[in-house]
């Protein structure tokens, strides 16, 4: 895994927050420890469906992001340390855009939702 490549974060699009043009909508995920994520970013930074305030949810996203680091824990899990400031300047509602996930959550970038 190359730290400069992007890969896509599964997230969940749980709800739409704003009309504004484009409209935002907010997005979860779990990190590796189980920990609850929470962001609020513009519909088509994590979507390629269309989606307004009458869309069904949750839908399926993606966020962008890079590895910094990849490992595997004692109980054998594949763990990346990623970074969501890159490429994009994308951060939680916490301010946090470092995380570490399963590896399984990410893919190529361009190959999801």
């Amino acid at each position: 895994m190359n730290k400069t490549e992007t890969y896509s974060l599964s997230v969940q699009i749980t709800r739409w927050v704003r009309d504004d043009n484009p409209g935002w909508v907010q997005c979860e995920f779990l990190d590796a420890d189980g920990r609850l994520h929470s962001f609020v970013e513009k519909e088509p930074v994590v979507s390629v469906e269309y989606l307004d305030a009458g869309s069904e949810y949750p839908r399926p996203g993606i966020i962008a992001c890079t590895a910094v680091a990849r490992w595997q824990d004692p109980g054998g899990r594949n763990l990346v340390r990623i970074n969501t400031d890159s490429p994009w300047g994308i951060e939680s509602a916490e301010g946090l855009s470092e995380f570490v996930v399963l590896s399984a959550r990410l893919a190529a970038y361009g190959d999801g939702p």
